[in-house]
C-alpha cells in the first residue's frame, strides 16, 4: 500500500511528457483518493454518531435524575444537544431506546456500588454479605430515586424483545447475589439458586420501593434496613439481628 507521502507525490508530479495542466489524471490515483475520502467520511460519520450518542445519554441521565423518565422530551433534548430531533432518532429508534441506554449505565453503577459495599465483608458469613448488598441497594435507591425507578418503569410491548445487553446487565446484578446464596444452599442447582436470588431481590426491591415512597404505614425510613435484615435472615435461616 502506498504511503500518504507517495500518494501526495502521485498527484504532485504529472506523468513524464505530459502537460501539468492537461488531464485526465491517472485512474489509479483517482481511485485511491476516492476510497480514502469514502473511508474518512464513514469514519467521521461514525465518530459523530458515537459522540452524539454519548451526549444524549449524558443529557438524558441528567434529566431523568432530576425529573424522572416521563420528563424526557425529544425537542428539549435536541435543543440541549445542539442537534435536530431527527438526529436523535438516527441514533436511537425512539426515546424508549434512549431510556434503556440510560438504564444500562445505571445498572452498571448500581452493580459497582453493591460490589464496593460488600468488598470489606468478602470473607464474612454469606448472610452478612447479603445484608451488606441489600443495604447498598437501598442506599443507591435512596440517593438516586428517579434513576432507580426508571430501571423498572420501562414500557415494553408484548411484541418487543428486551435487548440482550440489557438482560445481561440485569443478570450481572443478580449474579452478585447468587454467590453467597450458593454457600447457603450448596446442594441446589444453579437454576434453583437463581429462583431464590430473584425471590430475595424482589423482596428487598419491594421493601425499598414501598418504604421510599412512604407506602408502608408508620414505618420510618431508618427502619427499612431492619425489615431487610428480617427477610434475609429468614431466607438463610440464620438470625443476625
Amino acid at each position: 500500500m502506498e504511503t500518504p507521502l507517495a500518494q501526495r507525490e502521485a498527484f504532485a508530479q504529472p506523468p513524464r511528457g505530459r502537460n501539468p495542466l492537461a488531464g485526465p489524471w491517472p485512474a489509479t490515483a483517482l481511485s485511491v483518493n476516492s476510497v480514502q475520502e469514502d473511508s474518512m467520511a464513514r469514519a467521521t460519520t461514525t465518530d459523530r454518531r458515537a459522540a452524539l450518542r454519548d451526549t444524549l445519554i449524558e443529557l438524558a441521565t441528567r434529566r431523568i435524575a432530576q425529573d424522572g423518565s416521563a420528563a424526557l422530551k425529544a425537542r428539549a433534548l435536541a435543543a440541549e444537544a445542539g442537534c435536530s430531533v431527527g438526529a436523535i432518532y438516527n441514533v436511537f429508534g425512539d426515546l424508549g431506546d434512549l431510556v434503556l441506554a440510560v438504564n444500562g449505565e445505571t445498572f452498571r453503577r448500581l452493580g459497582a456500588h453493591v460490589v464496593e459495599a460488600v468488598a470489606p465483608a468478602e470473607n464474612a458469613d454469606p448472610t452478612e454479605r447479603l445484608i451488606a448488598m441489600s443495604e447498598a441497594y437501598l442506599g443507591f435507591a435512596a440517593e438516586n430515586p428517579l434513576l432507580w425507578r426508571a430501571l423498572f418503569d420501562v414500557e415494553m410491548s408484548r411484541d418487543t424483545e428486551v435487548p440482550d445487553w440489557y438482560l445481561s446487565a440485569l443478570d450481572q446484578l443478580l449474579s452478585i447475589i447468587d454467590a453467597p446464596l450458593v454457600e447457603v444452599f450448596p446442594d441446589l442447582s444453579p437454576s434453583e439458586v437463581r429462583v431464590r436470588t430473584r425471590a430475595l431481590f424482589s423482596s428487598v426491591h419491594g421493601i425499598t420501593l414501598l418504604g421510599l415512597e412512604r407506602r408502608i404505614s408508620a414505618v420510618e425510613e431508618d427502619r427499612l434496613p431492619d425489615m431487610i435484615r428480617f427477610i434475609i435472615t429468614s431466607t438463610t435461616r440464620r438470625s443476625v439481628i
